[in-house]
């Protein structure tokens, strides 16, 4: 992992934060409700999806483990059916302060897996704190979609959530050579990034392995908008602020191959 915009404990407050504001984005709102952006789940599945994320992070983090541990709670639809709708609000704000609380008492280096490349990650206590702030974050951006609710994000937290998705993007998973799969890395491939006074980014897909930087340059393909609407585009979510320019099927493809981790 590269060097962060926040803090390991501006983390741990975003999480309970995030999940806070989550809450309250559903209030009243109908749990049968369906999502549009997580296809087949409804508004009470993707709250249980959260809060299962939540108690998965904190075991291994508890735990210390150092191999993968079942993730049920996270995936199963089953595990939390129990829960009343009613009672989901606070159950998901204890979920992420005692997240918060377990994250805090081990302290942002210690040893712990990690889903992610172990050769650009590192694997630590530090991934589980950013990981789950914005996991909670795009989350939340579904859950106002389904409510109405205005769903605002900090700029600090839109790049930094940004960066860390450029980071994934350069995972052997996202480029590496697949049958029938156009290949991704070649001459003159760059993608631009522009977010206006809150930064821009350069990825380049020329070399071995894609690499990113801050700052402009020469670009096959530029994605402009306010650094939410492109966090909420990046995520294939709606962003009506993003406009592109250039090699159209350039992006498609790399959008394609990076938002692979998405669909798991």
């Amino acid at each position: 992992m590269g060097e962060t915009l926040l803090s390991f404990d501006e983390y741990c407050d975003a999480i309970v934060a995030q999940t806070d504001l989550l809450a309250r984005h559903v209030q009243g709102a109908d749990p049968a409700a369906l999502v549009p952006t997580c296809p087949g789940w409804n508004l009470g599945r993707l709250l249980r999806h959260v809060g299962g994320d939540h108690r998965w992070a904190h075991d291994i983090v508890e735990t210390r483990a150092v191999e993968p541990i079942d993730d049920d709670m996270v995936n199963d639809p089953a595990a939390y059916a129990h829960l009343d709708d009613a009672v989901l609000g606070g159950w998901l704000v204890d979920g992420a302060t005692r997240l918060a609380g377990a994250l805090r008492a081990a302290g942002p280096h210690v040893p712990v897996w990690t889903p992610a490349d172990e050769q650009l990650v590192e694997q630590s206590t530090m991934f589980w704190a950013r990981r789950m702030t914005y996991e909670t974050l795009l989350h939340r951006a579904d859950a106002a979609l389904v409510s109405g609710a205005r769903f605002v994000v900090e700029e600090p937290l839109a790049v930094d959530a940004v960066e860390e998705w450029l980071e994934f993007s350069t995972v052997p998973e996202a480029y590496e050579t697949l049958p029938g799969v156009p290949e991704l890395l070649g001459p003159g491939r760059t993608l631009g990034f522009d977010a206006g006074a809150a930064g821009e980014w350069l990825l380049d897909l020329t070399g071995r392995r894609p690499a990113w930087r801050r700052g402009s340059g020469e670009a096959a393909v530029s994605v402009r908008g306010p650094v939410t609407d492109l966090l909420l585009f990046l995520y294939a979510r709606p962003a009506p602020g993003v406009e592109t320019r250039g090699d159209a099927e350039l992006l498609d493809l790399w959008l394609k191959r990076t938002r692979f981790w998405l669909e798991m």
